[in-house]
């Protein structure tokens, strides 16, 4: 076995999996999971047979809850909504409830998920586009203070990291009290101060568990926004006079989530989850710019994503070369996607840095064999 198969070998035979989503989940977790699949806590029932309205689940739901407003800080005037649909979903939905008739919502695209969510906003209402990366190809983000904006907008949606271009503002926004921020890439990655944000909402898959379920962590006064009329599925205040559970929620998607969020309070809390996050980054980052111009970055120096790192080879013929040799040693789902070309390697933060320290091992060793 080579050096960098030696470090790749993680309990129970698991590769590092660079995957973009669904990402990799705490090994604890998964073991916490198994051990409680078959009888949750002595309730004699799996979380995925227990019926949702049952008092073992209505507990579930209540630590989980109670994990997520610990974990990232939640303000007791924002609902926490785990919705099914995942962020796409949100696109439409948000829009249909906060974009009133006669309004005009402000987007800011950074890349392809923004660009999603212009397409269903502008199927519910009035959109402008106040920044548009598309002309340099989404390898940066803007200054979000200096951009013009529409004279009252119903709100100002952003995407907080691309997953595919690999684009983050790092930052909170600090432009007004009406943000709404697909965060679904990196909620949970680092502190963030969710009063910040009038909405934010996530697809659980990266960064918080398994697909299937959405946070929402909606500000209560938004509520008095939702028309009537909505379909009850689509409508936040159905969701949230219902508790989420207007209809069967993914039961075993939040039970998961409600474990990986403790997971996470026990390491330490956002402070500590940040600075793991930002020295396996510095890891694979310092690779790339090591090599010359053998790997280069997509991504502009001052928008570097912590979760998504996307960068190209020389050619397709040695990208094609280096995704097929990294899986012979370990690691797998380092394949870019077709928009940016090239690899990309998403380390979520179960992504274990062992697994960032194997990649720059692997990649220094391809360049200097193909350089």
């Amino acid at each position: 076995m080579s050096q960098v198969q030696d470090k790749a070998a993680q309990a129970y035979g698991r590769s590092f999996n660079f995957s973009a989503g669904p990402g990799v989940i705490p090994v604890p977790v998964l073991e916490q999971a198994r051990d409680e699949m078959l009888n949750w806590q002595g309730s004699g029932m799996s979380v995925m047979e227990m019926s949702h309205r049952g008092k073992a689940f209505l507990k579930i739901a209540e630590q989980t809850e109670d994990a997520v407003r610990t974990l990232m800080g939640v303000p007791a005037n924002y609902k926490v909504l785990f919705l099914q649909g995942g962020a796409s979903l949100q696109f439409t939905m948000l829009a249909k409830n906060l974009l009133g008739a006669g309004q005009t919502a402000d987007y800011v695209v950074t890349g392809a998920w923004g660009q999603k969510a212009v397409e269903a906003g502008k199927l519910e209402g009035g959109v402008n586009v106040a920044w548009d990366g598309k002309s340099g190809k989404f390898s940066e983000t803007p200054d979000l203070a200096g951009l013009t904006y529409s004279p009252d907008p119903a709100y100002v949606h952003i995407t907080l990291n691309e997953t595919i271009q690999g684009v983050d503002y790092l930052a909170d926004p600090g432009i007004g009290p009406d943000v709404v921020c697909d965060m679904s890439s990196c909620i949970a990655s680092r502190p963030f101060d969710v009063s910040k944000y009038a909405m934010v909402y996530a697809g659980a898959q990266k960064n918080l568990g398994p697909s299937g379920v959405c946070l929402v962590l909606l500000r209560e006064d938004l509520l008095e926004r939702v028309p009537a009329g909505l379909p009850p599925m689509l409508d936040y205040k159905v969701q949230s006079e219902n508790g989420w559970m207007y209809n069967t929620p993914p039961c075993w998607s939040v039970y998961v989530l409600g474990l990986v969020c403790r997971h996470w309070i026990d390491f330490g809390g956002l402070e500590a989850v940040g600075r793991m996050n930002e020295e396996k980054a510095k890891v694979v980052y310092d690779a790339i710019e090591g090599s010359g111009d053998f790997y280069k970055p997509h991504a502009a120096p001052h928008c570097r994503s912590r979760m998504n790192i996307p960068f190209t080879l020389p050619s397709d013929e040695l990208t094609d070369a280096f995704v097929k040799a990294a899986l012979a040693e370990g690691m797998s789902e380092l394949k870019g996607h077709r928009s940016v070309g090239g690899c990309r390697a998403s380390v979520y933060n179960a992504f274990p840095i062992a697994g960032c320290h194997a990649l720059a091992e692997f990649m220094k060793a391809f360049a200097a064999s193909n350089g």
